[in-house]
């Protein structure tokens, strides 16, 4: 038996709104314990910010679980019961992995080991790659060594992908919060289609994620008055790595209403959490480059470069959303409604929302100098003091 729209209503209710009370009472422990960020050369916030949201991510993810547990909706989903222990283990272990990396520097080795432990317990409870599906190519029924390997790259990526975007106050939160819902409202299709088994835990698994997600960003959108860490990041690396899995990685059927773009459901991640996947394939060809590892921080991701256009941290969290909106709404429709007339309005959208990005901060400015010629062509003697503070701010960016 399908669970009913209700029941996914109430463990996302119960996931945010847990999320939304934690977060406070970890704040004060993450001062307590000194667990904060200070501003520096590499981060934009300005202000001394706690660092643990994670911890508070976590609570809201375990109740949640255990609510839908209780809930008679689910019995499916819980029947194979390693799944699920499987998945609250890994998470604990890897959100361990991020919170000793938040509290002191762990080595990339350390890091990736861990990541590496919290794969092969999901692996090794069951939820793991069972198929992959290549375009234009075949489906592959993957071998029990494969699946488990495949599995653990798989979280891997995921958890680094959201860890790599989470450079500005709400922009992880937010992309995963769309991203899940997204994979969410696609597992449901599946599953209505009878493509999906109603046991998959992928549905269940996305609209905690998303709910973990919007209860934390009341509190992290900018000023944020805490961070996710990578504890929090890793966390939701974590989720949605399986959630993925369970809709995308696990059956081999075909679903009519697929569109030439959609390949499979193994790669709808690529699309839904096209933002962030895109962003750590050009960080890591820019570190390449640059002969520098791959795990050395910069300022060159697609955040840092909308802050260099001009936009401010809202309007670049906000834009970034929006692509993630237009890529998640672009996978949505050719599934429920199947088909891809609407692509062409999607992709208008798109180059519309890319000329905002590109060409409006460029055009405030102009505005901005025309106004302030025209007002020193009234006031002349304003220019003496306009070229002082030119001056001062020459000498203060040096």
């Amino acid at each position: 038996m399908n669970p009913h729209w209700s029941a996914y209503a109430i463990v996302f209710a119960v996931a945010a709104g847990t999320t939304l009370v934690a977060t406070p009472l970890v704040r004060r422990v993450a001062f307590m314990i000194g667990a904060v960020v200070a501003p520096d050369a590499r981060r934009v916030h300005d202000r001394r910010t706690p660092t643990l949201g994670g911890a508070a991510m976590l609570v809201g993810v375990l109740v949640a679980m255990g609510v839908a547990w209780r809930l008679g909706d689910f019995d499916d989903v819980f029947a194979a019961t390693s799944e699920m222990v499987g998945v609250v283990l890994a998470v604990t272990v890897i959100w361990m992995v991020g919170v000793v990396d938040d509290l002191r520097d762990v080595t990339a080795p350390a890091k990736l080991a861990g990541m590496i432990v919290a794969g092969s317990i999901l692996s090794l409870s069951g939820l793991s790659l069972l198929v992959l599906r290549i375009p234009l190519l075949d489906v592959f029924v993957l071998s029990p060594d494969l699946s488990a390997v495949l599995t653990v790259v798989w979280v891997i990526g995921m958890a680094n992908a959201i860890n790599l975007i989470d450079g500005l106050d709400g922009l992880a939160a937010g992309i995963v919060a769309i991203g899940a819902g997204a994979i969410f409202f696609y597992g449901i299709e599946l599953v209505n289609e009878d493509v999906l088994e109603a046991s998959s835990p992928g549905p269940l698994l996305a609209i905690i994620a998303a709910g973990a997600c919007v209860g934390f960003l009341p509190h992290n959108f900018h000023p944020a008055r805490i961070f996710m860490g990578d504890g929090g990041a890793l966390l939701l690396g974590l989720l949605l790595a399986a959630s993925t899995i369970s809709v995308g990685g696990r059956t081999g059927e075909e679903f009519t209403g697929q569109t030439y773009f959609f390949f499979a459901p193994i790669f709808i991640p690529l699309f839904i959490l096209g933002v962030p996947i895109v962003d750590t394939a050009f960080a890591i060809v820019r570190r390449a480059s640059q002969r520098s590892s791959i795990t050395t921080p910069d300022k060159g991701h697609l955040h840092h470069r909308l802050l260099a256009l001009g936009h401010g941290q809202r309007r670049s969290v906000l834009i970034l959303w929006l692509w993630t909106a237009l890529l998640s709404v672009t996978v949505l429709v050719p599934t429920y409604t199947g088909r891809g007339v609407l692509i062409a309005v999607f992709a208008l959208g798109g180059l519309a929302l890319a000329l905002y990005t590109v060409f409006a901060p460029g055009v405030r400015r102009r505005r901005h100098r025309r106004r302030v010629e025209e007002l020193l062509e009234v006031h002349p003697a304003g220019r003496a003091l306009t070229r002082v503070r030119a001056t001062d701010r020459e000498e203060t960016a040096t």
